[in-house]
């Protein structure tokens, strides 16, 4: 079947559905965690170890950089989770249909960006 339309390869003029946004969004997060847990145990574990190692996890949280990359892994987690929910609903059999899955795709949306925000407020 010889096929005559134009092709375009322009990722950046396709417009994504929320679903597959979320889907993406939530794939990313996962690769993203992969780095991100093992920084934060690495923390935790510094944190614990010492005194000294106490002090040096507070200053790199209370430094701009540190706050942020602390902020970006716990927004990380609270998306992934939060995306994660909506599968576990997903396969209860709860949203399978477009409508329910379009939804819950904004739900996930709306809730990550309140969480994002939140954290932001808990750690500036």
């Amino acid at each position: 079947m010889n096929k005559q339309r134009p092709k375009n390869l322009d990722l950046t003029t396709i417009s994504f559905p929320v679903t597959a946004i979320s889907s993406i969004l939530h794939r990313i997060t996962g690769v993203f965690l992969v780095i991100g847990i093992p920084v934060l145990l690495w923390m935790l574990g510094t944190s614990l170890a010492s005194k000294e190692g106490f002090s040096e996890i507070n200053q790199f949280i209370n430094s701009a950089f540190g706050s942020f990359v602390f902020w970006a892994i716990l927004t990380a987690i609270s998306y992934h989770i939060i995306a994660g929910v909506r599968h576990l609903l997903m396969d209860a059999g709860l949203g399978e249909t477009l409508e329910g899955g379009m939804l819950g795709a904004k739900i996930v949306l709306v809730l990550s960006v309140i969480a994002a925000i939140g954290l932001g407020v808990w750690i500036w």
